[in-house]
């Protein structure tokens, strides 16, 4: 393998309490039925995508203005939550891992569904870190759609085969699998049949990228 590309949320950092606070606020405001359990379903899929599901407990049904609309307010309650992140937020065991790959001479990249991706980076402190970034600005396709991944190692200028995917979640293994990636699974991603190793914890990436 010559190049990781790693998911953002729940991979680098966690930002699932700031989406949930965000979701439910909007959806308290629309007197939409929304719990813990619905936001689970939410991880790894695009904000419009993250709406209809939210939706499906609606009492009526919304035009596409609307719901354009609602992505946004949602988005914009997320964005000001996120002001509240910073370098405490990047674990020691994150931050050594990726100094100890990037040691190793491993190309670094990110792919997430993400449109805030890069505000997240810099608030946490990796802003100029990762050699490549592909996110919700440059795709058109989420996950399980591979386009995020497959857009990351064409930034980096490397094969799918080369790169090894890192994901918490089943939609992004399954993304990985469909580009021809390599994958790590952390949490619920382990649980995929598909992926490709198993991690305890981010720092057993070390053991599989020697």
């Amino acid at each position: 393998m010559k190049a990781i590309i790693f998911d953002l949320d729940g991979v680098i950092c966690f930002t699932d309490k700031y989406h949930y606070i965000a979701w439910k606020k909007l959806a308290d405001k629309n007197g939409i039925y929304f719990d813990e359990e619905i936001n689970n379903r939410l991880r790894g899929v695009s904000r419009m995508d993250s709406l209809e599901i939210i939706l499906e407990r609606a009492d009526r049904t919304y035009t596409a203005e609307e719901k354009e609309a609602m992505a946004a307010e949602k988005n914009a309650s997320y964005v000001e939550l996120l002001k509240e992140m910073s370098p405490a937020d990047l674990s020691d065991e994150v931050k050594n891992t990726l100094d100890e790959l990037r040691n190793r001479g491993y190309k670094l990249a990110i792919g997430s569904s993400s449109k805030n991706t890069k505000m997240i980076l810099k608030q946490i402190g990796l802003g100029e870190f990762f050699d490549a970034v592909s996110d919700g600005t440059n795709i058109t396709k989420s996950k399980p759609d591979p386009e995020v991944f497959l857009k990351a190692a064409e930034f980096i200028g490397e094969n799918p085969a080369d790169c090894l995917v890192v994901e918490d979640a089943k939609a992004g293994i399954e993304a990985a699998t469909a580009g021809g990636f390599k994958s790590a699974g952390l949490g619920e991603a382990t649980e995929h049949p598909s992926v490709t190793y198993k991690l305890g914890s981010f720092k057993d990436l070390l053991e599989i990228c020697i």
